[in-house]
């Protein structure tokens, strides 16, 4: 088993650390937060003091942070002058794509190996060792990150050269996000019009308009698996997190000169969503919002 890194241990990269810990991997963790380092401790981590100190002697250092800033800082301050040379790091962070590819061309001037491999599966598939990676990097980088990775998750995808793993999860959040308003209004719709939810739920959900959504996330409580509906919205992935991979998404389509429509109107009711002081609930909350508007 390989002695990895592992930079960033919140609502993701704590469940992820200990399934690599699980594994049997040696996983030196560090976070800012005191609390996710007792965690970490307690899933079969070895807590450090510092960033430098998870690079140090590692064969692969995963990074699980907040924004492409914060990736970039790391990378400059803790790890290039660290890791031995022919290092992997693996970035697990959702960045944008210009940043993915800058930090990949900076390790490799260093000698070290760099994927990005963002993640869809949420707080419980974090946990659970079931998320979906979606891969940037080499082919030889691919092979190298494919075994860890797949100790965190249930599908491990090569999606092309660096920075297509962050492509992939942009828009892919971007179909999601426009997505669950389609079905919220929907549901809310259907009710205005006199129909059960229940018994449009067991119609939609076997007819075209059934979707991951609705079928496996469904925001009308009571109704389908179980979802964060049924917990008033708590849990599950946070509006505010949405929020941030709809703007991801309009930034890259700005740079690449594409027009997405539902994509730019999802961001702009996520944002009101978020600035009306419900960010922290899980995005399939915005259903609230779009009912009450409706009076």
């Amino acid at each position: 088993m390989a002695r990895i890194g592992f930079i960033g241990l919140g609502n993701m990269g704590g469940g992820m650390a200990a399934n690599l810990a699980k594994a049997g991997h040696d996983v030196r963790a560090f976070d800012l937060s005191a609390e996710a380092l007792e965690r970490a401790k307690a899933a079969g981590c070895l807590p450090v003091d510092s960033a430098a100190a998870a690079a140090e002697g590692a064969e692969a250092i995963v990074t699980m942070l907040p924004a492409g800033k914060h990736v970039e800082q790391v990378y400059e301050d803790a790890i290039f002058g660290n890791a031995a040379p022919g290092t992997l790091l693996l970035d697990c962070s959702t960045i944008d794509v210009d940043t993915a590819k800058r930090v990949a061309a900076a390790a490799a001037a260093k000698g070290l190996v760099a994927v990005d491999a963002p993640v869809s599966g949420g707080i419980a598939a974090a946990n659970g060792g079931t998320l979906t990676f979606m891969v940037g990097g080499s082919a030889e980088a691919f092979g190298r990150a494919e075994p860890i990775l797949a100790k965190m998750g249930k599908a491990v995808i090569h999606a092309g050269a660096n920075g297509a793993g962050q492509a992939a999860k942009i828009v892919n959040n971007m179909i999601l996000g426009a997505q669950m308003v389609s079905t919220c209004e929907a549901f809310l719709l259907a009710q205005k019009l006199g129909l059960d939810p229940q018994t449009f739920y067991d119609i939609s959900s076997k007819a075209s308009g059934q979707s991951w959504s609705m079928t496996s996330y469904c925001p009308v409580p009571g109704v389908g698996p179980q979802s964060p509906a049924d917990n008033d919205y708590q849990g599950g992935f946070a509006a505010a997190l949405m929020l941030k991979d709809l703007r991801l998404a309009m930034e890259a389509a700005e740079s690449a000169g594409a027009q997405v429509p539902m994509g730019k109107r999802a961001r702009e009711l996520y944002e009101a969503f978020t600035e009306a002081g419900q960010g922290g609930l899980d995005f399939s909350g915005i259903i609230k919002m779009l009912d009450e508007k409706a009076g």
